[in-house]
């Protein structure tokens, strides 16, 4: 099998196409021919050894695919040679073969193609948990998303949508705040790149409460940096703060704030969770797959990369140019 492969610490770069021996599923294991496999923001960082779970070299990155099975290990029950299945986890996905946990492999609906299956389960997983469960999210409330247009805030457009939030998209350019209206924001907001001195957050906080009305009853943050603290002094009175992502840096908030607004920051570590709780997991991966049935959410693929080309698709994302998802197509 061939793999795109980290054998050093490093930038989207360092990793080099290498062919390896094609593994075999053990007990409660299956081995999948990759067809698609979905490209995230977690995935630069685990190569620079700066993710929160550090694997030995050398491996191989991606959380997400998708493709078919094509060998099933000693005990598994219910997934057969031929089956169209996605899967996520924590590596190993960069390659032409994976061999998955049975268990956190589930089979995709005949029309669903590769590629949005691929794309499907580490974003509306992330939000979907961030939303449902750890925010409660309600009907009739507003939603303010820092990173609306990156693959988990597209995907908790659909997901905030779908569950009766006002939704109010925050981004950086007028074509991604024009992204976030096709998937249905009822409001864009376009705040400046880079560091933000006081009199720019004040701005940012004062933007957000306007078009959210009373302040937001939560915030889905997935830029951190300067950004998450004009968007808490936004926040409605005992709204939620959920903690997602970082790509501008790990913010210092003032714990004051939570305080003045009755407030939660709430941490969203979905990937930890689905391992401390697979049962609700499963609970929550049938309502996402309901949602896509009912045509609510579905992933938006703006661009495809072949294996070897790994790299590039990672630089778009680590470099914050990416749209909704990015995938690697293995033929």
């Amino acid at each position: 099998m061939k793999a795109m492969m980290s054998h050093e610490a490093g930038g989207p770069d360092s990793l080099k196409l290498t062919e390896v021996p094609t593994p075999e599923p053990g007990k409660g294991q299956v081995r999948i021919a990759v067809k698609a496999a979905g490209v995230n923001f977690p995935d630069t960082l685990i190569i620079q050894d700066l993710y929160q779970f550090k694997p030995p070299r050398p491996f191989t990155p991606g959380g997400e695919v998708a493709g078919v099975v094509d060998a099933v290990g000693e005990g598994v029950e219910g997934l057969v040679v031929g089956d169209r299945v996605l899967a996520s986890g924590i590596n190993g996905g960069y390659a032409t073969h994976l061999i998955a946990n049975a268990s956190g492999t589930h089979k995709i609906p005949d029309n669903m193609p590769f590629d949005e299956a691929a794309s499907f389960m580490m974003t509306y997983g992330t939000s979907h948990y961030a939303l449902r469960d750890r925010a409660k999210l309600q009907p009739g409330e507003t939603l303010f998303i820092l990173g609306a247009a990156g693959g988990v805030g597209a995907a908790a457009i659909e997901l905030g949508k779908a569950m009766g939030a006002k939704v109010v998209a925050g981004v950086s350019s007028e074509d991604k705040a024009a992204f976030c209206k096709e998937l249905g924001a009822d409001e864009t907001l376009i705040y400046p790149r880079g560091s933000l001195d006081r009199a720019s957050q004040k701005k940012l906080t004062t933007e957000i409460k306007t078009l959210c009305g009373s302040g937001a009853n939560v915030v889905y943050d997935a830029v951190g940096g300067d950004y998450a603290e004009a968007a808490l002094r936004a926040m409605a009175w005992e709204g939620r703060f959920l903690v997602v992502g970082f790509p501008a840096g790990i913010p210092k908030i003032p714990l004051n704030l939570t305080l003045l607004k009755s407030c939660q920051i709430v941490g969203v570590f979905w990937g930890a969770f689905t391992m401390r709780n697979p049962a609700k997991n499963e609970e929550y991966v049938a309502e996402i797959f309901q949602f896509y049935k009912d045509g609510k959410i579905r992933p938006r693929i703006t661009a495809s990369f072949p294996l070897e080309e790994a790299g590039k698709a990672l630089s778009m994302i680590q470099d914050r140019k990416a749209t909704g998802k990015i995938v690697l197509t293995i033929d």
